[in-house]
This record gives C-alpha cells, sequence and structure tokens, in this order.
C-alpha cells in the first residue's frame, strides 16, 4: 500500500497580512520532506471560492513549484474540475503536459466534475449537466494529450476544431487518469471505464474492503478502457484519514488541536448546508461553537493517522488489510512544525 499526503490549504479566521504567503510556503517545504521520506503523491485538489475550507484554487501552480524541489514524489491533481466552463479540455491537456515535463514525468491526472453550489453556481454550470460535462472534457482533453493534430470534437457542452495542442505530456501516452468517487456508484463507474478511483473514505477500512472488492470484480468483468491506458487503482481518501505523529498520543492530539475534523465540517458547511455568505460567514468560527457542543468533531468521522508511531502503524495496516492501494493522508489545519516531525 502506498501512503501519500493529500492538500487542500485550508486557512481560517482571523486572518493577518502573511497568511496565504506563509501558507504556501510551508506547503512547499512540507512537500520536500515528504519527497525526501519517501510518500508515493501530493495530491492537490482544486476548489473555488471555498473560503477557509479550501484556499488551493490553481493546483498546477503549487505542483509545479514543489517540482522543482523534489526528485521522486508524484504530483497529483485531486482533482482538477473537468466542467469546460471552469477548464477547458485544451487548456487542461496543455498545463497537464507542461506539469509533466517540468517534474520529468510524475503527473497523476485525477479528474473530477465538481459538486458544491457555490462553485458550480460561480460558473453558472447547472448540476444536472455536471456529469456529461465530465465526460465529454475528459475524452478531449485526453485526445488533446495524444492526437497530433487533435481531429475536433461537436458535443454538448465541448465543440473544438482540429487543432494541434502542445505540448504532448512526457508519460506516453498520457499521465495515469483517475476520478474522484464520493458514493460506491462512482467507484463502479470508475471501474467500468477502467480508470483509477479516488475513493473518499468516511467508514473505514471494514468497510472500504467491499469497496475495493467491487471495484477490482467490476473492473473484471465489466471494463471498457475509455483511455488509451488503463489505470485499475482504488485508494482512499476522505475526512478519516487525517494525519498527526508525535512521540506519544497525547502530544499528537495536542499538536493537532482540534483541526482535524475541519475537512468534514467544511464539505457539510459548503456542500450541504448551502448557508454561506461569500466573504462575511465565518465557517472556523462556526466551527469551533460545534466542536463545543460535540468534541468528538475535533477528529472528523474516525481518529485518523494520530497519535505516536505504534499507533499510527496499527491504523495503517488497518487499511492495507482492505486491499486499498494507495492512502492519503489529509493534512486540516495543524501546526507546521508538528506537521513536519510527523513526516519525519
Amino acid at each position: 500500500m502506498k501512503i501519500s499526503l493529500f492538500y487542500e490549504f485550508p486557512l481560517p479566521r482571523p486572518w493577518s497580512e502573511d497568511d496565504e504567503h506563509q501558507l504556501f510556503q510551508h506547503g512547499l517545504t512540507e512537500v520536500e520532506a515528504a519527497d525526501k521520506a519517501g510518500f508515493s503523491t501530493v495530491w492537490l485538489t482544486e476548489h473555488h471560492f471555498l473560503e477557509e475550507y479550501c484556499h488551493s484554487t490553481a493546483p498546477e501552480m503549487f505542483l509545479a513549484a514543489a517540482s522543482q524541489r523534489t526528485k521522486d514524489i508524484r504530483l497529483g491533481f485531486g482533482v482538477m474540475h473537468l466542467p469546460p466552463p471552469i477548464n477547458h479540455p485544451a487548456r487542461i491537456a496543455e498545463r497537464v503536459a507542461t506539469l509533466d515535463h517540468l517534474s520529468n514525468g510524475r503527473v497523476e491526472f485525477g479528474t473530477g466534475e465538481g459538486s458544491s453550489v457555490a462553485e458550480l453556481g460561480g460558473f453558472d454550470i447547472d448540476p444536472a449537466d455536471k456529469r456529461t460535462m465530465w465526460e465529454e472534457a475528459l475524452e478531449v482533453s485526453i485526445r488533446c494529450m495524444t492526437e497530433a493534430p487533435f481531429t475536433g470534437f461537436k458535443g454538448e457542452h465541448v465543440e473544438m476544431p482540429a487543432r494541434n495542442v502542445i505540448p504532448k505530456p512526457l508519460q506516453k501516452p498520457h499521465p495515469p487518469v483517475w476520478v474522484a468517487c464520493t458514493r460506491p456508484s462512482s467507484v463502479q463507474m470508475a471501474a467500468q471505464k477502467a480508470i483509477g478511483a479516488l475513493s473518499f473514505a468516511y467508514t473505514g477500512p471494514e468497510a472500504l474492503k467491499e469497496r475495493v472488492d467491487g471495484y477490482y470484480k467490476e473492473f473484471e468483468e465489466q471494463g471498457a478502457p475509455i483511455t488509451p491506458v488503463i489505470n485499475p487503482n482504488i485508494l482512499a481518501i476522505g475526512g478519516d484519514l487525517s494525519m498527526m505523529v508525535a512521540k506519544s498520543d497525547d502530544e499528537a492530539l495536542k499538536r493537532l488541536g482540534i483541526g482535524g475534523g475541519f475537512f468534514s465540517f467544511g464539505i457539510m458547511h459548503y456542500y450541504l448546508t448551502g448557508m454561506h455568505t461569500p466573504g462575511r460567514t465565518k465557517v472556523w468560527e462556526r466551527y469551533e461553537e460545534a466542536v463545543k457542543e460535540d468534541p468528538t468533531l475535533a477528529y472528523g468521522p474516525g481518529r485518523g493517522a494520530i497519535g505516536s508511531p505504534d499507533t499510527v502503524r496499527d491504523f495503517l495496516r488497518a487499511y492495507e488489510a482492505s486491499g486499498v492501494d494507495e492512502i492519503i493522508l489529509l493534512l486540516n489545519p495543524r501546526s507546521h512544525e508538528g506537521t513536519m516531525e510527523s513526516i519525519e
């Protein structure tokens, strides 16, 4: 089982003038340390307008910077939004290919259709269209990476004439393709399309085993590749997978503070409640109030990889037993110094 890191770059209020600058600089230092420590991949999400919860709006920019400070760690979009009003397929192909060259062929091309009302509405996207947008954009972006020239496409949401999209990726014919999966049905869909499943895990390793077994069964029985190269892998990511490692369990909990549950709380805030006034609503303040009412919220749905090396090792082995190919450990709001020691 590969072990990787996941960044959303949360930034709780109140903000000082230098907070965003420090956020990215600390992230680069951490990724450099993770590369030396042997972590498999650093995955970076793309979200828009989700203030406090996620300040990662241009993942290719951060990953390009990280590529110049690292040698081995792979650089994953976890995920890039494919609806054309957010990212045109030709521009996706150009940016992914350019990063692939800058990193000497270390890109993982994670994709998604978007889901929060704040984001979809900000780009005037009808939620009913996002799946077909993703399907068309994935086909076109991969064809832009592999065809010389791209021979054109006319669909419901994407229309583009023949053009030779350059550069082409260093990984031939294209980097590994993944899709974000929040439900068992989307994991099944990834298997049917023979691409990797970025599976969100909120239910612990026991239930994950069923999802892993189901993915590979569906892949073997119904897999019909939609990309030139298949990617039969399933990984676990989500609110159950926070990371903070210290010499003792108590010290790890102290260093993490209450930040371990912020990922899950932020999803509920932006994706389910819809109660947000841009630039006014204080998300972290609401989170603090919720934790006071229910202290268990501070660590998310499960404990996560939080504790001493022995505790974290046992936690990881339970996930390894599920058969999952890769586990991505989440970096919630936390101490930068504590994270550096955790990586070490």
